[in-house]
């Protein structure tokens, strides 16, 4: 008992009939001000007294504890804890500490919330590889041409789905999300390409749907090698507009073909396999927007606008 009024813990010590016999250290919130009969009732209010003799009464044994929790106002509970001691003189007592519980309890509410979204984005996640399995299948001639475009779309959505964990579930930076998609797949002409524009911050589903569209564009690119024969850089521009009280980002991918062949292969690789799915419906309807595909004899052009305040979850 000494040891725990040494450590400045809030404590309250009854005889049997639960008159106070000695009270230290209470939280601020119920610090008394010159109460001459100090009792449950005039410390804790007569409601958290109701509750408290409650739990007293059935202490009719050295041993006996219990404990129950109050909260005052909306962010502060505190745990009272009851145990019948039997001192050498005099008998049964009753001794209460008092654990301010306030700051676990509120670690406790983000953890459910953080494993509660956990979960939501777990199942995003699910249905979107669900969706990419699915389509893949449909535009693959063979298993082991499904494996390998499925493999490679898996490590997109991973790539996308690192930063957004590394950002505690913010999103992406738009810069970072090209870096990351393209440096697998040219480690050695990571130059080649240029991003300029406005550096957003993604929402976590724009992240990974945007990723999937630059996964698509920049595997084609590196298919068909146009870009290394001409030696013509990628540019990719990014924009923040304001229209109708709303943000929205216009993205630009701009890449300049060599020639009829170069055009032709990169329209047997999108156009009709589900890259171009990607690029024209599932992105811009998973993210609110709209796109724009073209392919031409000059080069390909994908542009896509969305509003950043939507984003999707």
């Amino acid at each position: 008992m000494p040891a725990l009024i040494d450590l400045g813990a809030s404590i309250i010590i009854q005889n049997k009939a639960l008159d106070y016999l000695y009270f230290a250290n209470l939280p601020e919130v119920w610090a008394p001000e010159d109460i001459l009969s100090p009792s449950d009732a005039a410390l804790f209010g007569d409601e958290v007294a109701a509750k408290l003799l409650i739990l007293k009464q059935g202490m009719a044994e050295s041993g006996k504890k219990g404990h129950i929790e109050v909260t005052v106002g909306s962010d502060q509970i505190f745990e009272f804890r009851v145990q019948a001691v039997e001192f050498q003189s005099g008998g049964l007592h009753l001794v209460t500490t008092i654990i301010d519980r306030s700051e676990e309890r509120h670690r406790e509410r983000l953890l459910r919330a953080l494993l509660r979204e956990v979960s939501h984005r777990s199942k995003n996640l699910l249905a979107i590889i669900q969706s990419i399995a699915l389509q893949t299948a449909r535009y693959s001639g063979s298993l082991d041409l499904f494996l390998h475009k499925f493999r490679g779309r898996l490590y997109s959505l991973s790539q996308s789905q690192d930063l957004i964990t590394d950002s505690s579930w913010r999103g992406a930076y738009l810069f970072d999300l090209v870096r990351q998609q393209t440096e697998k797949y040219m480690p050695d002409n990571r130059h080649m390409v240029k991003i300029s524009g406005d550096n957003v911050l993604l929402s976590p589903n724009a992240s990974l749907h945007l990723g999937l569209a630059l996964h698509e564009l920049v595997v084609n690119a590196v298919s068909h090698g146009s870009m290394l024969r001409n030696g013509k850089p990628i540019d990719i521009t990014s924009t923040r507009v304001n229209a109708d009280g709303h943000d929205y980002l216009e993205l630009n991918w701009e890449e300049m073909l060599s020639g009829s062949n170069d055009r032709d292969a990169t329209e047997e690789g999108l156009k009709a396999h589900f890259g171009s799915t990607v690029l024209e419906r599932v992105v811009p309807a998973s993210v609110n927007g709209k796109a724009q595909y073209v392919i031409s004899s000059q080069g390909i052009s994908y542009k896509l606008r969305f509003p950043l305040d939507h984003g999707g979850e």
